[in-house]
C-alpha cells in the first residue's frame, strides 16, 4: 500500500458512532462526510462491496469497502486513491476491527468478501473446464516466495483434473518488495494473450534480483532461460498496461492485500489447499508417482 493509502487508512482507528438501524446508506454517508479526519483527505465516494454476518460475536456483520478518496499532496498535487477496508457494524455502532482478548484472533484478518461472477472470464481461465463444478482463482506475484511452490502446484493438478477444476488466474505484483515483478508479468500478460499458459506458469521458476529494474537485462535472461524474445516496446504497450491495471482494480475490488490469495468456489481458502479435497484418491496415486 502507498503512503497516501497508508494516510487515508490509518485514519480508520477511531470507534465509529452511527445512529441505531444503520443502513447501508447511513455507512457510505458517515464514512464519507466524518470518518476521515484528516485535513489532507477529501472521500469522493464509498462502494460496498459485499457484506457478511458473523456466527460469533453475534449481532457483528462485516461490510468489505473500497473508499475512494482525493489525498493533497501539495498545492498543486492531488492523487486519487482507492482503499479496501472492512468495518463491522453492530445496533448502530461501528468498529474497525473485533479482536478475541483471549485468542488474539483479529477477525478482520479471516475474513474476505466472496467473489463475483465477473471474475471467471475466458481472457483469465489458465486451464480446466470452464464449465467445471470447482472454480478456482488465484491472485498472484512472480516471485513471491510461496507463490512460487504453491501456483505451479496448483497449476499441475489442474491440468491433470481439467473436468474437476477451472482455473482462472490474476496478476498481483507487489512492487513495493519485488519491483522485477512489474517487468515479469508484462511477460507474463503477452504469453497469456497468446494462450501460453505453460510459459506463464514457467517464469515462476526465473532465478532474478527481486530488486532488478532494468528491463533490458530481465528480458535478455528471460530470452536466455524460456526461449522467449520480447523487446521493451512490447511491454509498454497499452494493451498490456490496460491489462495489468485491470487485474490490479479486480484486486483492490476483492480486498486482496497479499499474494498468493486463493479462491475455491468464490470462497476465500485461507489454507490454499481446500481443493485437494475435491481430487479423487485415484488422480492423487497417480499425481504421487510423478
Amino acid at each position: 500500500m502507498s503512503l497516501m493509502s497508508k494516510l487515508l487508512s490509518t485514519t480508520l482507528i477511531a470507534t465509529l458512532s452511527l445512529s441505531a438501524g444503520t443502513s447501508e446508506s447511513d455507512l457510505k454517508d458517515y464514512i464519507k462526510n466524518h470518518m476521515v479526519k484528516s485535513p489532507r483527505v477529501k472521500v469522493s465516494s464509498v462502494d460496498i462491496i459485499d457484506k457478511q454476518t458473523l456466527d460469533a460475536p453475534k449481532g457483528w456483520e462485516a461490510y468489505f469497502v473500497n473508499i475512494h478518496a482525493d489525498i493533497q499532496k501539495s498545492s498543486t498535487v492531488t492523487d486519487k486513491v482507492t482503499v479496501p477496508e472492512t468495518v463491522f457494524v453492530k445496533d448502530g455502532f461501528a468498529v474497525p476491527s473485533i479482536i478475541n482478548m483471549k485468542t488474539g484472533r483479529d477477525f478482520k484478518m479471516d475474513l474476505k468478501p466472496d467473489l463475483t461472477a465477473n471474475i471467471y472470464d475466458e481472457k483469465h481461465l489458465f486451464v480446466g473446464n470452464k464449465d467445471a463444478k470447482h472454480k478456482i482463482v488465484i491472485f498472484s506475484d512472480p516471485q513471491c516466495p510461496f507463490c512460487q511452490k504453491k501456483v505451479p502446484e496448483i497449476y499441475k493438478a489442474v491440468k491433470a483434473n481439467p473436468e474437476t477444476f477451472a482455473l482462472y488466474y490474476y496478476h498481483f505484483p507487489l512492487l513495493r518488495i519485488h519491483p522485477v515483478s512489474d517487468i515479469i508479468t508484462r511477460v507474463m500478460i503477452i504469453e497469456q494473450e497468446k494462450k501460453n499458459f505453460d510459459k506463464v506458469i514457467d517464469l515462476y521458476s526465473l532465478k532474478v534480483d527481486a530488486r532488478e529494474v532494468n528491463a533490458t537485462k530481465v528480458l535478455a535472461q528471460i530470452k536466455k532461460d524460456f526461449k522467449i524474445d520480447l523487446t521493451e516496446a512490447d511491454l509498454d504497450a497499452k494493451k498490456v498496461a490496460d491489462e495489468l491495471k485491470y487485474d490490479k482494480d479486480i484486486a483492490t475490488k476483492s480486498m486482496i492485500s497479499g499474494t498468493p490469495t486463493i479462491y475455491l468456489d468464490s470462497k476465500w481458502d485461507k489454507s490454499r489447499d481446500a481443493y485437494k479435497k475435491f481430487i479423487s484418491d485415484d488422480n492423487k496415486s497417480s499425481d504421487e508417482k510423478k
